[in-house]
């Protein structure tokens, strides 16, 4: 139940830009085949795809909101790659809704939203890949993306911070009912990174929350990611690892 180093069957959701974009990039470089899962973005998902260095890399479009398209990306990746050894969940939805302006109907709808795919969509692809691993009697990962917010308080976010807040916890839970089968869960929690999505909020006062100066770059985060993948990183199975650059400490 060996899990190889490269030559992985890796899906990354959420990886048309930004953050996916890198992190399928980085488990390419690695010398592992990539399902790119885009829900919406199918032209910048294909550019993901076409910036892929080696062979074999699959685009996998679907609605994981939805618990039969989940099922259908999930198996479709599958289909594609020959099976599943690492699964990376970043897909999210992070759009604001103070509480003290937004109307009812707006907050509960924005709930919904960040939910169905933050917390729904995280857990129901890593049931099916955790199946799915566990049918290959192969060992495997599970990397869930989660948030410095979930521990610092996201005020005109707060679906959001919830939303990774139960992320983290969803994966110590699978953490340790899949150690049996060989599958290590972790979860990293990164700061503000360099993303096209953010880049409106990058301000002189947001950089300045780090002691470096600045934000994360998306390869930095990917190669944490990366690692928490790895054979090597089993013992880190049920971490959420901080990737903040001491922007926000707790013990």
């Amino acid at each position: 139940m060996n899990l190889p180093s490269s030559g992985r069957r890796v899906l990354v959701s959420g990886a048309s830009r930004g953050l996916g974009r890198a992190l399928a990039r980085a488990f390419a470089a690695n010398g592992d085949r990539v399902a790119v899962h885009y829900g919406s973005r199918e032209d910048e998902a294909r550019a993901t795809l076409d910036s892929l260095t080696g062979a074999g890399h699959v685009l996998v479009g679907g609605d994981i909101s939805d618990p039969e398209g989940a099922a259908s990306v999930a198996e479709r990746a599958a289909e594609g790659l020959g099976g599943l050894d690492v699964l990376v969940n970043n897909a999210a939805v992070n759009t604001p809704h103070p509480p003290t302006t937004t109307s009812y109907e707006e907050w509960v709808r924005q709930w919904q939203s960040h939910l169905s795919v933050n917390l729904l969509g995280t857990a129901n692809l890593s049931h099916l890949a955790a199946h799915r691993m566990i049918e290959q009697g192969t060992a495997g990962r599970i990397v869930n993306i989660g948030s410095r917010g979930a521990f610092k308080g996201e005020p005109d976010h707060p679906a959001y911070g919830a939303t990774k807040a139960a992320v983290h916890a969803l994966g110590q839970s699978l953490a340790v009912a899949l150690a049996p089968h060989g599958i290590g869960v972790a979860s990293v929690a990164p700061g503000f990174i360099e993303t096209e999505r953010v880049a409106h909020r990058l301000t002189d006062e947001v950089r300045a929350q780090s002691p470096f100066g600045r934000v994360a770059s998306a390869e930095e985060i990917a190669e944490a990611v990366l690692w928490l993948a790895s054979p090597a990183a089993q013992w880190s199975s049920g971490t959420v690892l901080d990737l903040n650059g001491a922007s926000y400490l707790r013990t």
